[in-house]
């Protein structure tokens, strides 16, 4: 029952730090220039549909002669309309093509909202690590300034040299500075996180208290890969190719166009006669080229798709594998943090009988010290490869 409940503060906690760091991710999604730009481009390419289903400029013409002839049946000006039509579906196959331009950059919308994702919650774990290391220097300093009162006492008393005190002292004037690099780390991160957000340098941070490494990681899917926007983009791009072979095809048939031109002659009735015009590409290697391009990039874009795979994949396994790495360095960290624990609790037994060397005292903080960051590493490390995972596996 104990155990039960134990994994159900753990759940609780991580899911609410979970829904603290998914409101700055969506916070970030909403301002971020990057994705502002690139929602900007899509929205260009959607307005260009309406683009392809405009017609050429119709053409307007005439011609008057000033000086009246006498000729009959001369003309005495003339005035024209013509409008030139592409050839039937033309317009349509432009609209799809233009159509198919606009999907692919739309899912360029939704590769930079993971990557923005990805960039928030990495920022975010990082100021988690700073602050929890903060966390551990000040109670360090606070141990050895408590341990420094206890070998001002036994000077006092014969059991300890002044040496003793001075190497504590010179201890804690380490951490200080330690720790006022932190503090220089961490104005610097939360600059980089602010500025994700689109936001000012300084606005403050809320950081989860404490984040736990759930029991067992959820089995990844490795086929939603192939769902991963950088992966389905090459399925729109191959829609594009093949829209711009149809349109190619389209435009390399005839023009036609109709118009009515109208006659002013001279002692005669005046005339209206309708006109047409075929323009026909009689030297079509221009349309051929393309074909044999477009052909060209079908394979292309088949082989940068293999290669994104592997790519992918290759991103996935390493991110998975330093996953677990953080994990084991964990449960070692834990491990080395009880046996340090244990080495204090002798050293302070010995100190009730009068022989407490404090050059042990300062070796085993200093080792506890390190396992403390090194836990704190790791939990860092595991949740920045988790972003990297989701990045590569979530729905969206």
């Amino acid at each position: 029952m104990p155990r039960i409940f134990l994994f159900s503060l753990i759940f609780l906690s991580w899911s609410a730090q979970g829904q603290q760091l998914e409101t700055f991710i969506d916070e970030a999604v909403r301002n971020n220039p990057n994705i502002q730009a690139v929602e900007k481009q899509h929205a260009i390419a959607t307005e260009k549909v309406s683009e392809t289903s405009t017609l050429p400029d119709t053409q307007f013409s005439g011609g008057y002669t000033l000086s009246k002839t006498e000729m009959p049946m001369m003309q005495q000006g003339e005035f024209s309309v013509m409008q030139m039509l592409p050839w039937f579906g033309t317009i349509s196959a432009r609209g799809k093509y233009a159509t198919a331009m606009a999907d692919a950059d739309f899912v360029d919308i939704e590769i930079a909202k993971r990557k923005i994702a990805m960039a928030v919650s990495q920022s975010y774990y990082r100021l988690y690590e700073i602050t929890k290391k903060q966390e551990v220097l000040d109670s360090n300093i606070e141990l050895l300034r408590a341990y420094e009162q206890m070998a001002l006492a036994s000077v006092e008393v014969g059991q300890a040299t002044a040496v003793s005190v001075l190497r504590l002292q010179m201890r804690q004037n380490d951490l200080l500075k330690t720790k006022l690099v932190l503090e220089q780390n961490y104005a610097a991160e939360l600059t980089t996180f602010n500025k994700i957000l689109n936001r000012e340098e300084v606005t403050d941070v809320s950081i989860s208290d404490s984040w736990t490494i759930p029991e067992k990681d959820v089995e990844i899917d490795f086929s939603t890969l192939m769902l991963h926007p950088e992966i389905t983009k090459f399925n729109e791009l191959n829609e594009v190719v093949s829209q711009a072979d149809i349109l190619n095809k389209k435009e390399s048939a005839p023009d036609f166009g109709i118009g009515v031109q109208y006659m002013l002659l001279n002692e005669a009735p005046n005339m209206l006669m309708p006109m047409a015009t075929l323009s026909i590409p009689i030297f079509n290697k221009k349309y051929k080229s393309v074909t044999r391009q477009n052909k060209l990039k079908f394979e292309e874009l088949e082989i940068q798709k293999q290669a994104s795979e592997n790519s992918l994949m290759t991103q996935l396994q390493t991110a998975i594998r330093n996953r677990n790495s953080a994990r084991i360095s964990l449960e070692t960290q834990d491990n080395n943090l009880k046996q340090a624990q244990n080495a204090t609790e002798i050293l302070f037994k010995n100190y009730e009988t009068g022989t407490i060397d404090f050059r042990e005292v300062l070796d085993v903080q200093e080792l506890q010290l390190k396992f403390q960051i090194s836990r704190i590493e790791a939990i860092g490390a595991y949740y920045i490869q988790k972003s990297i995972i989701d990045y590569y596996t979530a729905e969206k």
